[in-house]
């Protein structure tokens, strides 16, 4: 899926930060990603929230993860090719802050882990995809500070 309302990248920072990408998905579907086993993922809203440390910050990976045209490297290159990113919240920061952003969203009441492991091949938390119930977006917002907000579609 393309994320046609995409605006122009380079109006994303190109510093090393942390992301999250906020997803909705209208269909059940079944997620094959990468060494995971297949899992079966409801309609709603979910979280992914990664880092941007490499070559372009933050420019590089979330525009990545917006193109259609990339080949599946992570775990949510198999999700976004699927379900639109709807949001994007960030914030340019040398301190990696990944793994408190899926903590905090996580401790949120109503949230739940999809598919255990997903984004966390690197660390020891549960996962970085994270469901949210149907009103918590706005609460996840908060737990994460109120970052910086692109907003793709209502």
């Amino acid at each position: 899926m393309t994320n046609a309302s995409w605006p122009d990248q380079r109006l994303l920072p190109n510093l090393p930060g942390t992301y999250a990408l906020v997803l909705r998905l209208d269909r059940p579907l079944v997620l094959a990603a990468g060494r995971l086993a297949p899992a079966a993922l409801r309609p709603g809203l979910f979280v992914y929230v990664g880092s941007g440390r490499g070559p372009g910050g933050l420019r590089g990976r979330v525009g990545r993860h917006l193109r259609a045209d990339k080949k599946t490297h992570w775990h949510i290159d198999a999700l976004t090719a699927l379900a639109p990113v709807m949001r994007v919240w960030l914030v340019e920061s040398a301190e990696r802050r990944e793994c408190l952003w899926a903590q905090a969203i996580r401790a949120l009441p109503g949230v739940t882990v999809p598919i255990a492991g997903f984004g966390a091949s690197d660390c020891a938390c549960g996962a970085h995809l994270l469901a949210l119930p149907a009103d918590g977006m706005a609460a996840a917002w908060a737990a994460l500070g109120c970052p910086a907000e692109i907003i793709l579609s209502p």
